[in-house]
């Protein structure tokens, strides 16, 4: 057994989000395991850009109220306790809605050649529109 120090909040990269996303690492694999997790935390309208994962992604909303929507147009409403499994190779995104924090768990398998997550361009304001009147928030 190994216990892990906390870690400094750290602010996103713009290239990968938009507006104010704030990361805690959790856990960034140990040598043999490749698991990874971070605490993300979204202020209302803040998202990701559009991004898939090599080996899927589980999200696990800790607090307030959020969205996950992939390109075929699915959105589903994220609130704390809920968790949301994305599968390898999904395009997706998440964030807060419009007005609602979010907070989540971003856990993922980072075993594999390359990088594990691959990112995309931003989700227009047309696209995080639609994906509120899709979820009906």
């Amino acid at each position: 057994m190994e216990k892990n120090p906390s870690t400094a909040t750290v602010k996103t990269p713009s290239s990968n989000f938009a507006g104010d996303v704030w990361l805690n690492p959790v856990f960034g694999g140990d040598g043999v395991s490749q698991l990874t997790c971070g605490l993300v935390r979204f202020t209302p309208g803040a998202r990701t850009n559009w991004h898939s994962h090599v080996n899927g992604q589980l999200l696990v909303c800790t607090d307030g109220v959020g969205l996950v929507g992939t390109r075929d147009g699915k959105t589903v409403v994220l609130r704390a306790g809920e968790s949301v499994w994305t599968p390898a190779g999904e395009e997706h995104f998440h964030g807060g809605t419009a007005e609602n924090m979010m907070c989540h768990y971003a856990i993922l398998d980072a075993a594999g050649d390359g990088e594990a997550t691959t990112w995309l361009e931003p989700v227009t304001d047309q696209q995080y529109a639609a994906a509120h009147r899709t979820a009906g928030v």
